[in-house]
């Protein structure tokens, strides 16, 4: 475990670093959130007996049906709705009603009314996403909200031919670049992916073999997300900062090719992602970017479904990732329950089930030669344990791979499945990984 002279990442350092407005915590959610309710008030007003009595009622009702309709589809898409603040149902009816609202009260309402509906409308809309972005710790601020709506390039990026202007001189910040990997094999239509190049890859005439961490996030993602969302690079920054410059290349996959394409980084229907991260990816960067290539020297890192991913990867491909680290993870890759996920994420092959199946796989393998787990996941407390189904899941999988030579690690802590858990997460297994990974990468 971490010994107390290990940098880690904590919110307060964070915060520390920006000046931006917050949105997960703060005034500013809170303020929207008033000034919308304060509206929605005022537009709908007292006015006659039937807009009380027919009209507000009907326009309620459309709203609590928007969001039950709303909670069924994020169920049958696997997102857990079960896990949404209140509030998102909220602002989720409050925006349905307003359009009722308008419709009904054009020709009765007051221009005042008029106008704060149409305020009202946006605002409650604007209020869903800031829910929706507690709920999942998305964006932490308004700056990189903006990037990531704008596509507004990465801190400290740069491009391949700008490589050879840093090279050789003093830097406590890595860089990251854009790169696009082939899809000869795969077919998959990915975004483009991003590595991030450590301070020490810059020092001497000559890139030093340094060990690399394919990085993965969540259902609804972009391959930056480990950045804007996750603080991934002042996280290894930081860490870099304390170890001589000397830190993995992260590897920024795109997982789904899309925002919310759930394919669980599986071959199916929805794209071929194993085979693209293991047979296209990893090898582009050892070619372009001189990462050492022993599986020993290559990690997988993931949050959430990227949790999932990391193990079934490396389990899967031990010959190509020695090491990986599971936040959040499920049992294994799944859009609901077995008949679901059968159905929509395989395309009806129950046989590729259990080609992707981490226990199954872990099974089928045996005993495994040299690979390290890491398991880290949240969940709420209750009469002095923590519990959650990702809990339950990486105590499941952990104690499997235990049995099978799989060296593994275990942290359970209480708070919500974010993207700020995720961050921590990170920070507090990146000495244990670096340590691992990067013994032989250095000879």
């Amino acid at each position: 475990m971490l010994s107390a002279e290990q940098w880690q990442y904590t919110p307060a350092r964070h915060s520390a670093m920006t000046l931006d407005v917050h949105l997960l915590t703060g005034w500013f959610p809170t303020i929207v959130e008033l000034i919308t309710a304060a509206l929605v008030i005022t537009a709908i007003g007292w006015r006659t007996r039937r807009w009380r009595t027919v009209w507000v009622p009907a326009a309620i009702g459309v709203g609590a049906l928007t969001s039950v309709g709303l909670y069924l589809y994020l169920d049958h898409r696997g997102l857990a709705p079960d896990s949404a603040p209140v509030l998102f149902w909220v602002f989720a009816a409050i925006a349905a009603t307003m359009i009722v609202v308008i419709a009904a009260g054009v020709r009765h309402a007051r221009w005042w009314q008029h106008a704060a509906a149409a305020v009202a409308l946006p605002l409650a809309l604007v209020s869903v996403a800031l829910v929706a972005n507690q709920w999942s710790g998305y964006y932490p601020t308004l700056t990189r909200a903006w990037d990531g709506i704008t596509a507004g390039p990465l801190p400290n990026q740069t491009t391949v031919a700008k490589l050879a202007a840093f090279r050789d001189k003093p830097t406590e910040t890595g860089r990251i670049v854009p790169f696009d990997a082939p899809d000869s094999l795969s077919r998959f239509h990915h975004r483009t992916e991003y590595v991030y190049l450590p301070p020490a890859w810059f020092a001497g005439p000559t890139p030093p073999r340094l060990p690399a961490v394919v990085m993965i996030g969540g259902v609804i993602n972009t391959p930056e997300d480990w950045v804007r969302s996750g603080n991934a690079l002042e996280i290894v920054d930081a860490y870099a900062r304390d170890h001589g410059g000397r830190a993995p290349i992260l590897v920024l996959v795109d997982p789904s090719g899309g925002l919310s394409n759930d394919t669980e980084c599986v071959d199916g229907p929805r794209g071929k992602v194993d085979t693209h991260i293991v047979d296209e990816v990893r090898p582009y960067v050892i070619s372009h970017f001189a990462a050492a290539s022993a599986a020993r020297n290559w990690a997988v890192v993931g949050w959430s479904m990227g949790g999932t991913c990391a193990i079934d990867l490396a389990v899967r491909h031990p010959d190509d990732f020695g090491t990986f680290v599971d936040i959040s993870g499920d049992i294994g890759p799944n859009v609901g329950d077995e008949q679901n996920t059968v159905k929509t994420l395989y395309g009806g092959d129950r046989v590729a089930w259990d080609r992707f199946d981490p226990a199954t796989v872990m099974r089928a393998h045996g005993r495994y030669a040299d690979l390290a787990g890491w398991f880290q996941s949240e969940g709420k407390r209750s009469g002095g344990t923590v519990g959650s189904s990702q809990i339950t899941a990486a105590k499941q999988l952990s104690s499997l791979a235990d049995s099978l030579g799989v060296t593994t690690t275990e942290v359970y802590r209480a708070g919500p499945h974010t993207w700020s858990f995720g961050a921590t997460a990170l920070a507090d297994a990146l000495p244990w990984l670096h340590e691992r990974i990067d013994t032989d990468a250095r000879q």
